[in-house]
């Protein structure tokens, strides 16, 4: 009797330590076994994917700025990939801002912080000298300071204005060389050489044509900026840079 009773208990511990171990096991593979099908799921699916949704035939895709709005460095309207120059400055019009912002990417690219190698400064590469006339005695500061390169272009057109007065009033719609001679086209040039280069060759009628130190003439800048609302600009003998 006793016998019977515990090779029953032996039986049931047994079957305890069967039932245990299979819970282990189940644990350890379900969690795999669930990946398995889902990935099995996932990627056994008969959803196919319709290129023609993406499409982007019939789009208005051309993003490149059009013809009108930009022209070339030598002052070409054309496509901006012309085949026979790549330097485009953006248009902005033929008011004063437009004649400083072309002005300035001839000069510097529009770099108010260039130095070039001749020792030229800002945006508009001034010259310590010139700057010497409209007030500003502080070269270094002058290049980190673009609110003062501002004031100092427009300080200097005023006063080359107030220079070439007369000559603007004698010599504009006239022709010289085959250049058309035009108010915008004197204080740019002015810019480039100073104002008693250009008085020389306004008054040769061309022959003394100032050329800086890489090869720009007078009369490039005469018909490179040529035809551009200067009026805004108010002659002044004693114009000054001031913030």
């Amino acid at each position: 009797m006793h016998a019977e009773i515990l090779s029953l208990v032996l039986g049931n511990l047994g079957l305890t330590k069967l039932g245990i171990m299979m819970k282990k096991v189940i644990n350890y593979f379900a969690i795999p076994l669930a990946i398995i099908a889902i990935t099995y799921i996932a990627l056994s699916s008969n959803t196919t994917v319709d290129p023609a949704i993406y499409s982007t035939d019939g789009l208005e895709l051309n993003y490149t700025v059009s013809n009108d709005m930009a022209f070339n460095a030598n002052g070409n309207y054309g496509p901006l990939h012309s085949k026979t120059s790549h330097n485009y400055v953006p248009y902005l019009g033929k008011a004063y801002n437009g004649f400083k912002e072309t002005l300035a990417f001839k000069e510097s690219r529009g770099n108010y912080f260039t130095v070039n190698k001749y020792g030229y400064l800002g945006k508009y590469q001034f010259g310590a000298e010139t700057l010497k006339l409209i007030g500003v005695y502080n070269p270094n500061s002058f290049l980190y300071n673009p609110e003062l390169q501002e004031k100092a272009f427009l300080a200097n057109a005023k006063r080359n204005k107030w220079i070439l007065r007369r000559e603007i009033e004698n010599f504009a719609g006239k022709t010289i060389g085959g250049v058309t001679i035009t108010e915008s086209g004197i204080l740019a040039a002015a810019h480039l050489a100073g104002a008693g280069s250009v008085k020389k060759f306004l008054k040769s009628y061309g022959s003394e044509d100032f050329a800086d130190a890489f090869g720009t003439s007078i009369s490039y800048y005469m018909n490179r900026f040529s035809g551009y609302d200067t009026s805004s600009i108010e002659p002044d003998r004693k114009a000054k840079a001031v913030l």
